[in-house]
């Protein structure tokens, strides 16, 4: 008897983060005291005046039609401004795809650019999305170990490694998800100039851009390696930035060829995307930036309060993260030892004892490609964060 559904869909897995967050918010609604450190979304409001514009525009009767797949002109033209003045790449608004956000703009971007058997470097620790947005495409994710002596910023080295006839593709983020690095500025350029060698592109996902903290600095690869020529793609996105992770706005931004194909697949799929979430980046984009700095200042705050406070538990080390908005410890250490009466042999496994016994919920690193880790994102309340920690602090000392 056949599957029910299709062979393409049933290889597909299922969203590791987002079934986490789904499980704790689950779990908080009957009443457990659940302390979710799984989703990656901020736990701000999104700023007023964009709600204010989003509240305008639906009496608008302009934004009670279709509007151009690509995406209304004033949005594209602000998305090229604003990458202009934040990463110095200067693009024309008909190289800009508006997408139902950066997750779409990812999946887009490896439908438009892969043929069946292509391979995609994805360097690891990798958001769960890269491999399976390959996958649907028709290519073979290729994970490219990184150290975690190194900070997990991937090096040439490493990338040389995994290259084969068959790459076409390097996937690069930085500041990165799940592991928080940002890759030096001379070695991005190294790795620009790597690909454009092997005539190999490169999708730069440029989401958390705005989340640097310390001395660490982050720039844009097509930026500075120019060698790339027109082959690279950079994704990007509102929800990060101005905590608009529920609006869906993304963008893709490419060569006029590839962006030509990336909007005739999108019209026959998505059309255009919501017009009033269209006008709330609108506002976003051209506002200033007063929210972010607030917002990234609480982030700073925070995520040296959570390294500090999982480097003091026995079985744990944590490198502090110079970008995004989550730390990734190696718990191996906390593997093989009983915890609350359980022992658990794979980070998978204590993380789903910890969401039985101590109620947080964490990501493990098994869906990164990198067990023995866990995900924890502090874009949460600081007291939200601080107690799930004491919890796994006392649930490790109590043994």
């Amino acid at each position: 008897m056949s599957a029910r559904v299709s062979d393409l869909l049933g290889g597909l897995a299922p969203s590791a983060t987002l079934a986490v967050d789904a499980k704790a918010k689950a779990l908080k609604a009957a009443g457990e005291p659940v302390i979710g450190y799984g989703a990656g979304e901020p736990d701000f409001a999104t700023p007023a005046h964009i709600v204010e514009a989003a509240a305008q525009a639906c009496h608008d009767p302009r934004n009670h039609k279709y509007t151009p797949t690509s995406g209304i002109q004033e949005l594209r033209e602000a998305i090229a401004m604003k990458t202009l003045r934040d990463t110095g790449l200067d693009v024309s608004p008909a190289q800009i795809l508006v997408t139902n956000g950066g997750k779409h703009a990812v999946a887009t971007t490896f439908m438009t650019l892969l043929n069946p058997g292509d391979e995609v470097l994805i360097p690891a620790p990798y958001w769960t999305t890269y491999p399976e947005a390959a996958y649907l495409a028709g290519g073979v994710a290729v994970p490219v170990m990184t150290s975690e002596a190194n900070g997990f910023r991937v090096s040439v080295e490493e990338l040389e490694r995994a290259r084969t006839p068959r790459t076409k593709l390097l996937v690069f983020v930085s500041p990165s998800n799940p592991s928080g690095a940002v890759v030096r500025p001379d070695d991005v350029a190294a790795i620009g100039r790597w690909a454009a060698e092997h005539d190999i592109w490169v999708m730069a996902d440029e989401i958390y851009e705005h989340l640097v903290y310390g001395d660490a600095t982050n720039v844009s690869l097509p930026v500075v390696a120019p060698e790339l020529g027109d082959r690279w793609v950079v994704v990007n996105g509102v929800a990060k930035t101005y905590a608009m992770t529920g609006w869906r706005v993304g963008w893709m931004i490419g060569p006029r060829d590839v962006m030509g194909a990336a909007v005739n697949y999108q019209s026959q799929t998505t059309s255009n995307i919501s017009n009033i979430s269209q006008r709330a980046a609108l506002a976003a984009l051209t506002g200033d930036l007063g929210a972010v700095r607030e917002m990234r200042a609480a982030f700073d705050r925070r995520r040296r309060t959570m390294t500090a406070m999982l480097n003091a538990i026995d079985g744990v080390t944590c490198a502090e993260p110079e970008g995004a908005f989550y730390c990734y410890p190696n718990v191996a250490g906390l593997l093989g030892r009983e915890l609350g009466g359980r022992t658990a042999t794979s980070s998978s496994e204590l993380a789903a004892s910890l969401l039985e016994t101590i109620k947080i919920a964490v990501v493990p690193g098994e869906a990164f490609g990198t067990p023995g880790y866990f995900r924890l994102s502090y874009a949460l309340g600081d007291d939200d964060l601080v107690e799930g920690l004491e919890r796994l602090t006392a649930l490790v000392a109590a043994g």
